[in-house]
């Protein structure tokens, strides 16, 4: 399934990553400060779905961040964009063909925890992937993952914790929560956000759990932040546009890339 895509980029370059990160809206330009040593256009991987959200380039970059080596997504795609959810997580698995051990998820989301602000970062502990398909479902590749993959812990406490001491370094005050995936494009009524908030959600998006689902089953150590760039609808009675959300994201920007980095460099010690 995955043979045609691996060996274009195996022809591209023979870099081994050990870390794979996924660069969400408005996050790309920390794929600028890596040591880069290949950059594959999503558009030149045969048979390879195509990123259409508006700020994602589209593209792998491989080289070096903090000394790791490292594979970074400069978008990802999305369910919202017509691809299934195999497609979805196509480049995940891709990563982890190539070598990368650890994922580190990043998204901008709308916040549902009422002690959250506009601004805030947030450390995935768990996600709620109910209303989005799952990317297993289907025959199972034996040689990704088992049929069945436990996922009591899908984010792991031990990258977690370096996350959460690194902002500690840094004085900045960064949140921990639950995060649900949206099919999107559509921002969530307030009836959705009133049902998120009940079952459990700090913060909603259209991204990131299928894909940690998928990294899982392939046996990948995963991690995750979201930016809040903007309070749900009717935690906040402003309606939402796609534009708050990158004014937000690039904003926090600065301080979201330091995080990233400085955790990165401390993973696998």
């Amino acid at each position: 399934m995955l043979e045609k895509q691996l060996e274009y980029i195996k022809s591209r370059t023979d870099f081994v990553p050990d870390i794979a990160l996924v660069l969400g809206s408005g996050l790309g330009e920390l794929a600028d400060e890596i040591d880069i040593k290949e950059i594959i256009h999503y558009n030149d991987i045969p048979d390879f779905p195509k990123s259409t959200a508006p700020t994602h380039k589209g593209c792998y970059v491989f080289g070096y961040l903090e000394g790791k080596k490292v594979a970074v997504m400069q978008g990802r795609i999305h369910l919202y964009e017509g691809y299934s959810p195999a497609e979805v997580v196509k480049p995940i698995r891709l990563l982890r063909l190539l070598g990368a051990k650890t994922l580190f998820l990043t998204n901008a989301a709308g916040g549902i925890n009422r002690g959250f602000r506009i601004g805030d970062l947030m450390i995935i502990n768990d996600h709620i992937s109910s209303f989005v398909p799952s990317p297993l479902v289907g025959k199972n590749d034996d040689s990704l993952g088992l049929r069945f993959p436990d996922m009591s812990e899908v984010y792991s406490k031990k990258l977690n914790n370096i996350i959460k001491q690194t902002a500690d370094e840094e004085n900045i005050n960064i949140k921990n929560g639950v995060y649900l995936q949206f099919r999107g494009p559509n921002f969530e009524t307030p009836a959705e956000i009133k049902m998120a908030e009940i079952i459990g959600a700090d913060a909603v998006g259209m991204s990131t759990a299928i894909e940690a689902q998928a990294a899982k089953h392939c046996g990948m150590e995963v991690c995750g932040i979201s930016v809040i760039t903007n309070l749900a609808c009717g935690i906040s009675e402003t309606p939402i546009t796609s534009e708050e959300v990158s004014e937000t994201a690039d904003r926090v920007a600065p301080i979201f890339k330091n995080i990233i980095k400085k955790s990165i460099g401390k993973f696998n010690e």
